[in-house]
This record gives structure tokens, C-alpha cells and sequence, in this order.
């Protein structure tokens, strides 16, 4: 008997707030003193819906689970979402609560961000809805740090997803508090790829090397991929370790949501079958296209020249289809 189609490739649960970004700013502010930015752009912001949107825009068909108030800056969250065609109906807005806002001072290639967490510190266990799981092919979380209320817990949806046949990835986030605590044998070894960048690699583990923690994670990880900014990624998977190099251009506007979008060119290619060799490459162009517009998801406004660029330079060929399968 053939099993019935999933509704959905892939579920998202996560952290959802606005993005307030500053471009072309003469230095960082200083105490008593006030800058000037000459651009602004007001976008939707967060590690896991910058993942979802671009993903969904790369083609598949994507659901978000997560928290917003039930004011201005939700609505924009959950409407923007909706124009990418994510799936929005297990998003709980909630009147006694006020959505997350992130201010981004951009400086070059560098940048210094201020947090509001409101609503994304409230969302916990009993706001996901673990039925529908098996409604999708995929799981994906992301910001551990900034999500309290469901921290003990991840390691039990993830179990959860694999035991309904769900593939599964994880992208730890930054730390705001810089202490970086937290139960790795409680969840990795329920899930298929995690995703951290170089700095959060090594706070986690205390190592001094991309390598040294690698080894340190080896028995616990299956696919191991690692963003390195400029210099590119590395991939760990049964014993190997690959290292491809960025997609650099002369086209930088900003680096936000550049690793999640490296993620959504990842898992994206994991869909589809993929070698995890394709995945490294495809993550590396992708994460290299955000950084063409200011905001996480600008830049794959235009899908037919993203596709279009992207097999010219990576030689994987695809394009933009609704569905991944």
C-alpha cells in the first residue's frame, strides 16, 4: 500500500519577531552621542522564519508552528509569512503578549543587534501541536536560547518526529546571555543535521578549533554542517570531514539571515535527494545570495534569477517549483 502524500515538506518551529534595520552608518553608537543612518528597512525578522520563508520560496511547501501578540508587528510577521506562501494556521497570537522586535546596526560587514523577545520567550510545549508532525516530512528548529519555555523539551519533539518518520535539523543560534548551556546528548542524537555557525560550534563545545569539536560531537552527530562566513562551510558525515568554499561577491549589502538562508539551501537540497556534498554547495550559494539585499529575505524576492544564477555557478541544476516532491 503506498503511503499517503505528506501535506506538508516541511514543519518549522521556532522564534518570530520584526527586523528594524540601519544601513550606511558612519561607526557603532557611542554613549552620548547620536549616529545617522542613511537606509532603513523594516523586514520580517528571526532565525526560524527567515528559514521558513526562503525555503518555501526555494519551492517547498512549509508550516510554521510558533507565538506572536496579537498586535501591529504580528500581524506583519504572519502576513509576511502568508506572501511566501507559508503555512501560518498553527501560529497562536496571543492578546496578553507583544511580538519580538530586532534593531540591526549594520556596519560593513559587521553588525551589532539589539533583542526585544517578547512573545517568543512564552511559546513552550503545550503550543505545539505534535499530531501534526506526521503531516510533514521534515522537522526544523532553530534559536534554542531564545525560546525558554520549550527548551527542555526539544529533545523530545525531535525523538517524537523521528519515531513518525520525520527527518530532522537543528540550528542552535547565539547565545545573548554568552553562557551557552545546554544538553547536547539530550538532542542530537535525535537529529539527522545540525546546522550551528563556527563561533556557536565552538562555544558549545569549549573547543579552540572547527576540528577539536567536530571530534568532540562526532558520536552523537549524523550530518554535521558549519557555517564559516567568507571562508565558506564544513560538512562532518560518517567520519569525513568536507570543507567548500564561499560564493564571495561584490554585490554585499548584509550578512542577516545569511546562515539561515544557508540552511534553506540545505535542507532544501536534502529534500530533494541530494548528496550532502550538493547540500554543502547549494547552502553556500544561498547563504551568498541573502547578502545581496538588506534583511533575511529580500533577495529571493526575484526566484527565477536566484535559480538562474545558481546553476550557472554551482553546476545543480533546479528551479522554482511549488513542491519539492
Amino acid at each position: 500500500m503506498n503511503k499517503p502524500a505528506k501535506k506538508y515538506d516541511v514543519i518549522v518551529i521556532g522564534e518570530l519577531n520584526i527586523d528594524l534595520i540601519l544601513d550606511q552608518i558612519e561607526s557603532f553608537p557611542e554613549i552620548g552621542k547620536e549616529k545617522l543612518a542613511r537606509e532603513m528597512t523594516f523586514a520580517l525578522g528571526s532565525s526560524s522564519a527567515i528559514f521558513a520563508s526562503n525555503l518555501s520560496s526555494l519551492g517547498a511547501s512549509v508550516a510554521f508552528i510558533g507565538k506572536t501578540g496579537k498586535d501591529l508587528l504580528g500581524n506583519f510577521v504572519v502576513q509576511s509569512l502568508q506572501q511566501k506562501k507559508v503555512d501560518t494556521q498553527m501560529i497562536t497570537q496571543n492578546e496578553g503578549l507583544t511580538t519580538g522586535a530586532t534593531i540591526g546596526l549594520n556596519f560593513r560587514e559587521d553588525r551589532a543587534m539589539v533583542t526585544y523577545p517578547g512573545a517568543m520567550e512564552h511559546l513552550t510545549d503545550k503550543d505545539i501541536p505534535l499530531d501534526k508532525l506526521e503531516e510533514a516530512k521534515h522537522l526544523h528548529i532553530s534559536s534554542y536560547f531564545f525560546q525558554p519555555g520549550l527548551q527542555q523539551y526539544i529533545g523530545e519533539i525531535f525523538r517524537i518526529a523521528g519515531e513518525k518518520g520525520l527527518t530532522t535539523s537543528f540550528d542552535i543560534q547565539s547565545d545573548p546571555g554568552e553562557n551557552w548551556e545546554i544538553n547536547l546528548k539530550a538532542i542530537l542524537p535525535y537529529v539527522d543535521i545540525f546546522l550551528p555557525n563556527e563561533k556557536e560550534l565552538l562555544s558549545i563545545t569549549g573547543s579552540k578549533t572547527v576540528e577539536e569539536a567536530i571530534e568532540q560531537l562526532s558520536s552523537d552527530v549524523n550530518i554535521l554542517a558549519v557555517k564559516l562566513g567568507n571562508k565558506g562551510s564544513a560538512c562532518y558525515h560518517k567520519g569525513t570531514i568536507t570543507y567548500q568554499p564561499a560564493f564571495l561577491h561584490d554585490k554585499f549589502i548584509d550578512a542577516i539571515g545569511a546562515g539561515d538562508s544557508f540552511d534553506a539551501g540545505f535542507i532544501y537540497q536534502f529534500l530533494k535527494g541530494a548528496s550532502i556534498e550538493q547540500c554543502q554547495i547549494f547552502g553556500n550559494y544561498t547563504g551568498s545570495y541573502s547578502t545581496r539585499s538588506a534583511g533575511g529575505t529580500n533577495a529571493f524576492e526575484d526566484i527565477n534569477t536566484f535559480f538562474s544564477y545558481a546553476n550557472t555557478i554551482t553546476g545543480i541544476q533546479n528551479g522554482p517549483e511549488r513542491q519539492v516532491t
